[in-house]
């Protein structure tokens, strides 16, 4: 039953494309006559219109310009050109303009149309899916026995440690944002030197402004009891470097007495949580190994 429709449906079709052939008027000047004109298939455009003994004449495209459909135009559309945070995906051709992708880091926000830095998940948060060309950073808070102690697009939340290694013992428990602190009894430390671990995930977590900051470092307590120089000048990464520096330098009696510096510069929460997390440690160091230890009050 089948071969004999072709022809017909082939006849049809044929016919439907002629009727659908782009096609625009055009006045012959030398004759007044008007037109009906054929138009250009797409890659190039019109450089002459028909003529009373003459049909349209088309040209291909020049480099660097294209058109993607039939047209009529007297010139073809410049290519375009990728904009910032981009790279080309495809290039343009006679046929095809670029098509441009957000370059590797980078999403494409569709509400503004621009491509955007993926995010990176704060401390206490992992990547749950990394952000692609379409697609920012999709983050989670770090669930109970994982950690994230930095801020990254790209790594999700860390196991904590058990301490179940043998004569291990939990000071500690992890939070999101650091990771469980462990001691041995038989080696004891002061306390201080355990919060020590912590700090600078601490401070990561807890992210002070500049102004804050250059105070934190100018009241930085030192072993001849000097502070520190001036601290007007200097920003971010200088002052994050500084207070690192003295975290892995300070002495135990210094590291105690940070929790009263953070408030003595208007930081009172992150002083009162620095207290809380110190007095726990004083306290379990106590009941693990029966280590007195110093006193967070007599700071």
């Amino acid at each position: 039953m089948f071969p004999p429709l072709v022809p017909i449906v082939l006849l049809t079709l044929h016919a439907a494309l002629v009727d659908c052939a782009l096609t625009f008027k055009h006045t012959d000047p030398s004759t007044g006559t008007q037109l009906v004109c054929e138009g250009c298939a797409p890659g190039t455009y019109l450089r002459a219109p028909c003529k009373a003994t003459s049909r349209s004449e088309c040209a291909p495209c020049p480099p660097g310009s294209y058109t993607e459909l039939g047209n009529y135009i007297r010139k073809c559309l410049r290519c375009s050109v990728c904009g910032r945070y981009e790279v080309v995906r495809t290039a343009c051709t006679a046929h095809s303009n670029t098509q441009c992708a957000c370059k590797e880091g980078f999403y494409l926000n569709k509400q503004h149309d621009i491509c955007m830095r993926h995010s990176a998940c704060p401390s206490g948060q992992g990547v749950l899916s990394k952000g692609t060309s379409d697609e920012n950073t999709v983050c989670h808070v770090c669930s109970n026995g994982t950690f994230s102690d930095g801020v990254s697009a790209h790594h999700n939340c860390t196991k904590s440690q058990s301490c179940d290694c043998p004569r291990q013992h939990l000071l500690l428990r992890s939070a999101p944002w650091h990771d469980s602190v462990c001691t041995s009894c038989e080696e004891l430390r002061d306390g201080a030197s355990h919060l020590r671990e912590i700090l600078p995930a601490f401070f990561v977590h807890h992210s002070m402004s500049v102004k804050r900051l250059r105070r934190l470092v100018h009241h930085l307590p030192s072993e001849d009891g000097k502070k520190q120089g001036v601290t007007a000048a200097l920003q971010l990464p200088e002052l994050n470097a500084r207070v690192n520096a003295w975290i892995a330098s300070a002495a135990e009696k210094q590291i105690r007495q940070l929790p009263d510096v953070l408030k003595t510069i208007g930081a009172e929460s992150y002083g009162e949580r620095l207290h809380s997390k110190l007095q726990r440690i004083d306290a379990a160091m106590k009941q693990l190994c029966g280590a007195e230890g110093n006193e967070v009050d007599a700071v």
